[in-house]
């Protein structure tokens, strides 16, 4: 069972977040990520300051798109970032939301299609090739290709989106998989959506790293960690999710039009207030023996790697090291 921890910019200032990842590599995790959201903290720059003060840990940015960015700027990146710390990358590729593309005036057609080419175009590059393309969404001459030489011929690519589609597309082509597992009771139906992929290719299961990406907020003894910092998640994140995801502890997109208007608003206090204990749901909250019986859940679901992220808890070094010294070796 690997582990991994996702740094979102509500666990504080860029230093802090690459603190926490320090510590994190120490505890024992085996990957650190970082959400590639538009208009917060810049994914690249967090992961690349991680990279150079941790020996470990493998870091990644989750959630970059070729809409925003070219696939051939994050290669060429991701080739150099694992240059630098000597193999110790991957990258979850593909868009948490559209609606954050379309902010730009960017307009998203046929994002299976686009993510699927790019996902071609990135290997063909790290493999050293001239990559000239003509495809539905990419057009590439034949001066597309590095410059140099990678450390790797293949950089590991985690295919992630919140679609049905695009979590089919994860288990056909990707060397791993970035489900939302929120609530944690979801994770089967997440779990069978990567499946048919690695099915319609004819792979292995075993080819395939399904990381589950949830909310926790863990303290020792289980109190305190009904934060605010968890509700401002909640009520920001809680619109974009699935509604077969949310109908497993019967939620729906519904329950939360309340609190996206709020956020809408820019109203986040008003929003946090609407946060309800059935929301709280969406998270893992408690003890260590809490979050381990969640993740007995993850595991039985078919999950390969469970991603911690979110509040993590009341005080996110103390839940790092919870997991270092409780949690992750009870499964190790």
């Amino acid at each position: 069972m690997r582990f991994g921890v996702r740094l979102i910019q509500h666990l504080g200032s860029p230093r802090d977040i690459v603190e926490l990842g320090i510590l994190a590599d120490k505890a024992g995790f085996d990957n650190a990520w970082f959400p590639s959201d538009k208009f917060m903290y810049h994914a690249w720059s967090i992961i690349a300051a991680l990279s150079e003060h941790t020996d470990n840990i493998i870091v990644g940015a989750n959630g970059t798109e070729p809409y925003g960015v070219s696939p051939g700027e994050t290669a060429a990146f991701m080739a150099t970032l694992d240059s630098l710390n000597k193999g110790r990358t991957a990258i979850g590729y593909g868009m948490h939301t559209q609606k954050m593309i379309e902010w730009m005036g960017i307009n998203v057609e046929d994002r299976v299609t686009r993510v699927r080419e790019a996902v071609e175009l990135m290997r063909k590059v790290w493999r050293g090739e001239v990559a000239e393309f003509n495809g539905q969404e990419f057009q590439w001459s034949d001066q597309c290709y590095l410059r140099f030489d990678p450390e790797r011929k293949r950089i590991p690519i985690y295919v992630s989106g919140f679609e049905e589609d695009d979590l089919a597309m994860s288990g056909e082509i990707g060397d791993g998989s970035l489900p939302m597992v929120t609530p944690p009771e979801s994770a089967k139906l997440m779990v069978e959506r990567v499946m048919k992929g690695v099915k319609k290719a004819g792979r292995d299961a075993s080819e395939v790293d399904i990381c589950g990406c949830g909310w926790f907020s863990i303290s020792e003894d289980g109190k305190g960690t009904e934060t605010d910092s968890l509700k401002d998640i909640l009520a920001y994140f809680g619109n974009y999710l699935d509604e077969e995801a949310l109908n497993t502890v019967g939620l729906s997109q519904k329950d939360f039009a309340g609190t996206a208007k709020a956020v809408e608003e820019q109203n986040y206090a008003k929003a946090r207030e609407l946060v309800t204990a059935d929301m709280q749901q969406l998270a893992v909250v408690g003890s260590p023996k809490d979050a381990i019986k969640k993740i007995e859940l993850l595991i039985e679901s078919g999950i390969t790697q469970v991603s911690i992220g979110g509040p993590l808890g009341p005080d996110p070094k103390e839940t790092i090291r919870l997991f270092g010294e409780q949690i992750i070796p009870y499964f190790k």
